[in-house]
This record gives structure tokens, sequence and C-alpha cells, in this order.
């Protein structure tokens, strides 16, 4: 088994299949959006012809949803998956938010939600895709002045409420609209059924993954990710490197790999943070150039599926330092013009 070279091919990082936006955020189930102005590109990159323009559209229709989710992050998911995922998640991301609120010494009364709640409803309503500056605003005619914490936790506990969502793309804040209004309603399913889609979902897009890296990734517990892979059956099945266990999706593929491929990826991309171990693709003593002990990622770059320098996404020249001291490479200088090319498109 070639490890990397499986992944890259899982994860859409080369020979990619799709052609839409939404489709690669339905193949990953929830991809970290993080970056709310680089999470585009690592969607766009893992589609045949990257366009910002197409990730905008798809957004902007709602087939694209971003909000808290998985481990309390923020999260990109189809909006398809929008439903039955805030059913599995949500009792556990507030959960999460609650323990940030709590060491930071912020307690909310049920009454102060429930009032903030309705503005901020109002608001979306109103303004169709509404900012945390609008937000402020709305609460200001209210005579409620409120620090930028704590309206963050009021707007994430809506949005685990299921009553806001994203709205429209901006080119640098992030906007609010109505779910209701954003991603039409699905069927509610079963808890088995739930846990199924989602272990398919990770498995097809990451494999070779561990147990570890799964419980990693969906912030449940271990029992349930057991769970969630033995329900999956045939679908799935395992094979050892370097002693340890690794589950692979039966649709991984195994063909389409070519050596020489340079990838500029952006921060927070599923393929560093999609795994609770990253030693497959990163030196552990160069952890720290690709993300620190705080949980800040970096844009890196990959040759050949290891990380191996950083780049600048917003220079508007290539700039890039390279772990070992080399050169920029024409390989390097080629995926700049397809990010470049994308930023146009």
């Amino acid at each position: 088994m070639n490890p990397i070279s499986i992944r890259l091919l899982s994860q859409q990082l080369c020979a990619p299949q799709f052609t839409e936006p939404e489709d690669v955020v339905r193949h990953f189930g929830a991809m970290q959006g993080q970056e709310y102005r680089l999470m585009r590109w690592a969607v766009a990159m893992r589609t045949k012809k990257p366009s910002a323009k197409a990730f905008q559209i798809a957004y902007d229709s709602g087939k694209i949803i971003r909000l808290h989710l998985l481990r309390g992050t923020w999260q990109l998911v189809a909006a398809e998956d929008y439903h039955w995922m805030l059913d599995l998640f949500a009792d556990k991301a507030r959960r999460v938010i609650q323990g940030w609120m709590s060491a930071n010494n912020i307690s909310i009364p049920d009454d102060e939600y429930a009032q903030i709640r309705a503005i901020l409803l109002k608001c979306a309503s109103d303004k169709g895709s509404a900012t945390k500056e609008d937000f402020v605003n709305a609460l200001a005619e209210q005579h409620i002045v409120m620090d930028d914490h704590r309206l963050s936790y009021h707007i994430r506990m809506a949005e685990l409420a299921g009553v806001l969502c994203s709205g429209d793309l901006h080119p640098a804040k992030m906007t609010y609209a109505l779910a209701e209004t954003k991603v039409p309603q699905t069927e509610p399913i079963e808890s088995d059924e739930a846990l199924i889609r989602l272990a398919r979902k990770y498995f097809q897009s990451h494999s070779p993954a561990t147990l570890e890296d799964f419980v990693w990734w969906s912030g449940l517990g271990i029992n349930d990710c057991r769970k969630a892979i033995a329900l999956l059956g045939t679908e799935m099945h395992s094979d050892k490197w370097k002693k340890k266990e690794f589950y692979l999706h039966s649709s991984a593929r195994t063909r389409g790999f070519r050596k020489g491929d340079v990838l500029l990826l952006p921060p927070y991309d599923e393929y560093l943070i999609g795994y609770k171990s990253r030693d497959i693709t990163l030196d552990e003593t160069l952890r720290h150039k690709a993300h620190n002990n705080m949980g800040t990622f970096f844009p890196v770059i990959a040759h050949d599926g290891i990380i191996s320098g950083n780049w600048k996404p917003f220079e508007k020249r290539l700039m890039v330092e390279l772990f070992d001291g080399s050169d920029i490479t024409p390989e390097i200088e080629a995926e700049w013009t397809k990010y470049q090319q994308y930023r146009n498109r």
C-alpha cells in the first residue's frame, strides 16, 4: 500500500473526478472552512477546472453551507447533508462551545438567548444576508451593547439550533441567512444511517485512515466510530502499514497519481487537518512550519504528497519558503499560475 498516493486520489488532489464545487463538498461530507477567503481554493482546487466564480455560485445558491459543526469549528457541508449532520453533531458541538464559554467566564441565560436570537433572525430576514456588523447595529437599535465574543457565541448557538446559516459570499466578511430560506428541509434519518453516511463520506475522501483519525475528525466517541465502520460492512477493508491498521473504502483509487506533482494547499486543508496523525505526509521535525500548538494551520506546499514548504496566497507575486532551502521549481510556478487562473475565472 502506498498511503500517500491513495490519499491524494481520495482527497481529489490529483486526477480529480468532479466538475462542480458542491460535488467536492458532498464527497467529503464536511470540509474544514476555517479561513473564509481560502476555503474557496480548498474546494476549487479539487475540481477539474478550478473557478472562484463557480464556488461563489454554489455558495450563494445554498448548495454549499458554512457553519460551526464538527469539533465546534467551521465546516463546509452540502445542502442535502446539512440537516442530518446537524442532528448528529449539534449536541456535541454545543457542549464544546459551552466549554469554551466557561473557560472565558461567559454564561448566557435562556431568556437572553431567546431575546438576542429573535433580533438576529429579524435582521437576517430583513437583510437577506447579514454581516456581524449588521447584527451589532440591530442590537444597538434595541439599546443592547454586546462584546464580540458574546455575540459570536449567540451566533454559533443559533447555527446549531438550525435557524442561522451562511448567507451570500462576501470578499472578506462572513454573512448569515435564515436557514429556512437557504437550505431545503430533508427527512430525518435514523442514528445508525447517519453513522453509515458519515463513515462512508470520511473514508471515501480520506482513505487510507485509521480509527483514531476518524475519531479525531468527527469528534464522536470511539465506540460510535467503531460502530460506523462495522456498519459499512464489505464497503470497508483494512491494511497494515508500518504496523498500523488503516481502513480503506472500496471506492479508493490506486491509479492516477503522477510523480512530480506540486500542490499549493490552503491553511486548514483536509489533507492535513483531516487526520490525527500527520506523520505520513509531514516530518515531525517540521510540524511547526505547518501548524502550531494553538491549532493554527499555515499555507503549505506539497511535493509528491509530502509537505515541503510554505507559500503566501495573497501576495502579487509567487513567494515561497522551501524547507530544504532549494529554489522555486517550474512545477511550483505552474501551480501558482493555476491558482491565479482560479482567482480570475
